[in-house]
């Protein structure tokens, strides 16, 4: 069966432009032009991966990330006109897994798509060493989930990768290139925000009794520590 991609934004021409590439390379589309006509599409059809425009009415793509991470682990890309540092910040603190300025070049969207969509289909397929366990914390790696005692922790599809990898080597130190590689597994330099926001982003999630905190080498990289 074909994958399907959801394509968000109010503009109609960059809606085709993006269907006719994405169908071209066999995937199929659904369309939604605000936020909410983009939940109902996400509660109604199987969805594999999103594109999300930020600026919409109805419902931004701001909101649209935050109530799309609320019911799952779909792979999300922003492509937006919003070319700030600090926008980007928001648009992956708030769960999406890349970000794609305006105006941009359609076959740079695709390559994007495949790399998230085979991303996303290792991390369910992978049933090798099932569950890891670091302190409080465990991580079914076949299921992409991640649970302190009893209690679920929702993690993004980078954030996944991220303790995936501090998780099968607890205590190891890993640079920021080792980080970036296997949480977005692109073949690019390191970007340090992208990271560090992401970091930032997963610590706030470590929180109450795991036992278990991501430490800072301050110079070399990230660890993952455990106090119990």
């Amino acid at each position: 069966m074909n994958q399907t991609i959801l394509i968000v934004d109010d503009e109609k021409e960059i809606r085709e432009l993006l269907r006719l590439y994405i169908e071209k390379d066999g995937y199929s589309t659904v369309q939604a032009e605000n936020g909410l006509e983009a939940l109902k599409q996400a509660d109604s059809a199987q969805i594999d991966l999103a594109i999300i425009d930020i600026m919409m009415p109805e419902l931004d793509g701001y909101q649209l990330i935050k109530a799309l991470r609320e019911r799952g682990n779909l792979p999300i890309i922003v492509l937006s006109a919003k070319t700030e540092n600090h926008e980007k910040i928001l648009g992956l603190d708030l769960g999406a897994d890349d970000y794609v300025t305006k105006p941009f070049d359609p076959l740079e969207v695709i390559a994007r798509i495949r790399a998230r969509l085979r991303r996303h289909g290792a991390q369910t397929a992978d049933s090798s060493a099932a569950l890891l366990t670091v302190g409080g914390l465990t991580l079914d790696t076949s299921a992409c989930s991640l649970h302190s005692d009893n209690e679920s922790i929702q993690l993004t599809a980078t954030e996944f990768n991220m303790m995936k990898l501090f998780m099968q080597s607890p205590g190891r130190v890993f640079t920021k290139q080792q980080i970036y590689d296997a949480a977005w597994q692109e073949a690019a330099a390191v970007d340090d925000n992208t990271v560090m926001v992401a970091i930032s982003k997963l610590r706030g999630k470590l929180t109450g009794d795991c036992g278990v905190s991501i430490g800072t080498v301050r110079g070399l990289g990230y660890r993952l520590e455990a106090q119990r």
